[in-house]
């Protein structure tokens, strides 16, 4: 091949911020960023919080800036996909019906909306919810009010959004499988709180519950029938029932998979020259000696990092603390950690959940392998530490909001 030429498959975080990585350590070779929507890469968590409230403008969504690509000398393909790749031939077939070849190929397809068969799941006013149209979509349709919403799913998306038409003057049903809403992911103590905190803004639940049939009246849907029988009144009907890893290309490539793309630490799928990163990737990480596939934004942005400096033969792997955050009502609430490793722990807490000021911690073997920060400031820092370093904590001291966090750590 006459120049090098790496080529990003997925216009999301991932992808962009693996161009971004690239240019900055200095490659000098071809790049291609395929973006399958006709949006410049964009970020997520917005578009179910500041953006969906109106607390962020449309110019504060992207990646990066509109001239960066242009002036990093990037080229960026909107509304077209890398539809086939051929790893031994190097070359990738796009929508457009152009064939690339490439020395590099990065796939980064990320995710698409989880959708269950549901009689009445196409008449209008019935949604799914991933991409910078459909918040635009919602938002327009909540921001007037006094509308009925029903939510499926009861996950940090659907309670985020939950949250958001609530906070716009809607009237929200929440299903969700689980008896207490986040308990697969934080347990029933702190699922309880967030469900208390929708409950005082007026959000009702039925759980554990499901949609049978969405009802409509002339082609739009107007109730929700669930498993029980119960008619729910629905103008508006969000189904967010979680998101499955876009692996048609991967599959079609014939790499290995198991819930997502398997690649190891420096983001290497089994085929040589191809990486993945982002909600596609299932990523062995060294901290546990195990694959996660995650879907939030932290290990996008450091895997696009770490698949860039891979690809350009750096010694780069993905070895980060997992984070995430989530904003509903008055509550800001940050987790950094290894559900894995912390699924069936008891959470010691430290502060008050009745004043909505607290910190949980999950513990293994005697050390924080994860925690959650709720309204808390300046936390970050040490809660990393204690994670990363597998450091054994005293649980009283851990639970005395008197003692600083600081100080359980060595040499302090």
């Amino acid at each position: 091949m006459d120049i090098e030429h790496i080529l990003i498959a997925g216009g999301g975080l991932a992808g962009a911020t693996a161009a971004k990585t690239l240019r900055s350590e200095g490659f000098q070779g071809r790049i291609t960023v395929a973006c399958a929507e006709d949006e410049q890469p964009y970020l997520r968590p917005p578009l179910s919080k500041e953006f969906l409230l109106g607390k962020a403008a449309e110019d504060t969504v992207p990646v990066l800036a509109a001239g960066w690509y242009r002036e990093n000398d990037v080229e960026l393909l909107l509304g077209e996909a890398v539809t086939a790749a051929d790893p031994a031939a190097h070359t990738v077939h796009m929508s457009s019906g152009a064939e690339l070849q490439y020395s590099k190929l990065l796939i980064a397809t990320g995710a698409q909306p989880r959708r269950i068969p549901l009689p009445g799941s196409d008449l209008a006013g019935v949604m799914t919810f991933r991409t910078f149209n459909d918040s635009r979509r919602l938002k327009e349709e909540l921001a007037h009010g006094g509308r009925n919403v029903v939510m499926v799913g009861s996950g940090w998306i659907g309670m985020e959004l939950a949250a958001a038409a609530s906070g716009y003057g809607n009237t929200v049903t929440l299903l969700g499988l689980e008896e207490v809403p986040l308990s697969t992911a934080i347990g029933p103590e702190l699922g309880g709180f967030f469900r208390s905190l929708h409950e005082k803004h007026g959000v009702q639940f039925r759980l554990p519950a499901s949609a049978a049939e969405i009802a409509g009246v002339g082609g739009k849907a107007s109730a929700v029938v669930t498993n029980s029988g119960e008619v729910l009144p629905a103008d508006l009907v969000v189904v967010a029932v979680g998101v499955v890893p876009d692996t048609a290309l991967a599959e079609a490539a014939g790499l290995d998979l198991r819930n997502g793309i398997v690649v190891d630490a420096s983001l290497r799928t089994s085929s040589p020259d191809v990486f993945a990163a982002g909600d596609v990737a299932n990523a062995l990480h060294p901290f546990t000696g195990e694959h996660h596939r995650s879907e939030h934004w932290s290990n996008a942005l450091n895997g696009g990092k770490v698949a860039a400096k891979a690809m350009l033969g750096q010694d780069a792997v993905l070895d980060v603390v997992p984070y995430f955050y989530t904003d509903q009502f008055e509550v800001s609430m940050e987790y950094w950690g290894y559900p894995t490793l912390s699924a069936g722990s008891i959470p010691v807490i430290r502060g008050s959940m009745e004043e909505d000021s607290f910190l949980a911690f999950w513990l293994r073997d005697g050390a924080v392998v994860a925690a959650m920060s709720v309204n808390q400031q300046r936390v970050q820092k040490p809660i990393k530490a204690l994670i990363s370093g597998r450091i054994p904590v005293d649980v009283d001291r851990l639970a005395d909001p008197a003692v600083p966090l600081d100080q359980l750590l060595p040499g302090t």
